[in-house]
């Protein structure tokens, strides 16, 4: 499935979304708009209907308040931002943007020993984060 990068607004509902399961619209206006407006529940519940329809997020409507859930995995969503970067800046390939985070430091021992575990064969594949 190829869905289109998040904006930030919709970036920060999903990152509420991922880190609690299953909100309501208030409790992530609230989160995101401490102050909140009437103006802002609008903006918050729009936002909601684009990441619905954009297969982001899921509703339960079974009750009065409806809870909002992630349709899909931080990690899924950041595998195909990752892919769709490699596709644009490096024809496809990973090796220069993995080689330009290990020179860079930006990867610490115990993910690159993860990694390699991986590459191996003995490692797990997923992270919960």
């Amino acid at each position: 499935m190829n869905q289109a990068p998040l904006a930030n607004a919709e970036l920060a509902i999903m990152n509420l979304l991922w880190q609690s399961d299953r909100l309501t619209a208030r409790h992530i206006r609230e989160q995101l708009y401490p102050d909140a407006t009437k103006a802002q529940h609008g903006t918050v519940q729009r936002l909601l209907q684009r990441l619905e329809d954009k297969g982001y997020v899921a509703r339960d409507r079974s009750l009065s308040v409806h809870l909002f859930s992630a349709a899909i995995l931080r990690q899924t969503y950041a595998g195909r931002q990752l892919e769709s970067l490699a596709d644009k800046l490096t024809a496809g390939s990973f090796a220069p943007l993995i080689t330009h985070l290990i020179a860079e430091k930006k990867i610490s021992r115990d993910e690159i020993d993860r990694i390699r575990g991986i590459l191996d064969g003995r490692g797990e594949q997923g992270d919960p984060t």
